[in-house]
């Protein structure tokens, strides 16, 4: 039988739907190899990919360059997964073309997008081709995975999707992230990027919902008025959609203090995970929240916001936690972690074994266990 994976985000370079799409895909098709009678696994791919994947066996891959929320995608990507003839198919993401009618499931992350528009979504036309999209393929989708058990209550409550239809299945962290105990390692990424002292550390990407003004507000308090001896690293490729993060810096005269790095590839990631004095995840709305996982298990400790998934993928007593819409807090809670030495390798030691639980391995088990249960119903209705 023919399972059809929707890889057109499938790099770490996406960052957390091109990880979660390529850690997937990379071991479920290692499951699907082990079973007596492996199925047939397709993948779709936009060519960067396609031309880089190496193809395994029972595996076919087919170019199809359809960004999402375009044409391409209602019509070329439409065509070629009916071309296909797939028993059922997997989009790791909610964008599957709105007039696909045969079998598959889906990965809702979050909601984001119905809570913060963003500023990339501001035409009526998007917000309807959005809506349209998210009602259309949680309706249709035999089975609906959500990466928290928040994000499943907010597609109960919010789209009135029966419970029973959503399947909870957590994120992994991958391997590459571990507790380092050379500190001549990260030496080379602290002086690239001219880290001269301990620094508070934020990774992901610039959204309004990643709140990181607040976040350099909070570091001007430490900086002014606590007297810490800190620098703020971000980082994430600048975006012109958001210029109030380097604006901010730029009014509250921190040019020399908060770091801005661009982009980092995965060592240089690890490097600074394992070099931050505090990690902080400022967020206002996450579906779950990869990077203070990362960090617990590079041995940092994590002072993170209280709302959203963030308490439940961190776990109540593995991170410090704050309001993240109160400035004065966010500050407060990140000096409660600076000056308690003993709270700092409370956080570590817990963080560390905390953080080992969420394996890849186990996502992916799980994941294509319930493809081959919805494809056996598919195949006997």
């Amino acid at each position: 039988m023919k399972i059809g994976i929707d890889c057109r985000i499938f790099s770490p370079r996406f960052t957390g739907l091109g990880r979660y799409t390529s850690e997937l895909v990379n071991r479920i098709v290692k499951l699907n190899n082990e079973l007596v009678y492996p199925h047939t696994i397709v993948l779709f791919f936009n060519s960067a990919e396609y031309q880089t994947y190496k193809t395994p066996k029972n595996v076919e891959k087919i170019l199809v360059n359809a960004k999402h929320y375009s044409i391409k995608e209602q019509t070329i990507f439409l065509y070629k997964l009916y071309k296909a003839h797939l028993d059922l198919a997997f989009f790791p993401h909610f964008n599957a073309p709105i007039f696909y009618g045969k079998p598959y499931v889906v990965t809702i992350h979050d909601l984001t997008l119905s809570f913060f528009h963003g500023r990339k979504m501001t035409k009526w036309y998007h917000r309807l081709a959005y809506n349209l999209t998210i009602k259309n393929v949680t309706k249709k989708a035999k089975k609906i995975f959500t990466i928290s058990k928040n994000t499943k209550q907010d597609l109960v409550e919010i789209l009135n999707i029966d419970p029973e239809k959503i399947e909870v299945i957590y994120n992994g962290v991958s391997p590459i992230f571990r507790f380092m105990d050379d500190p001549i390692a990260p030496a080379k990424t602290l002086k690239k990027y001219k880290i001269k002292q301990q620094f508070l550390l934020y990774a992901g990407v610039w959204r309004s919902h990643k709140n990181l003004a607040r976040l350099i507000e909070a570091f001007s308090i430490l900086k002014k008025e606590k007297r810490l001896n800190l620098q703020l690293v971000i980082t994430g490729k600048p975006d012109p959609y958001y210029p109030e993060v380097k604006n901010t810096v730029k009014k509250l005269n921190l040019q020399e203090d908060v770091i801005f790095t661009g982009l980092v590839d995965e060592e240089e990631l690890l490097h600074l995970y394992n070099a931050a004095h505090i990690f902080v995840f400022p967020s206002l709305y996450e579906g779950f929240g990869l990077p203070p996982l990362e960090a617990m298990r590079c041995g940092t400790p994590v002072v993170a916001s209280n709302i959203s998934s963030i308490p439940e993928i961190c776990g109540r007593e593995n991170a410090v936690f704050f309001n993240p819409y109160n400035i004065k807090d966010i500050a407060e809670k990140i000096e409660l972690v600076y000056k308690d030495p003993d709270l700092q390798a409370k956080l570590v030691t817990d963080g560390i074994q905390y953080s080992g639980k969420f394996s890849w391995g186990r996502t992916a088990k799980k994941t294509f266990y319930i493809l081959q249960r919805c494809l056996n119903r598919s195949k006997n209705s």
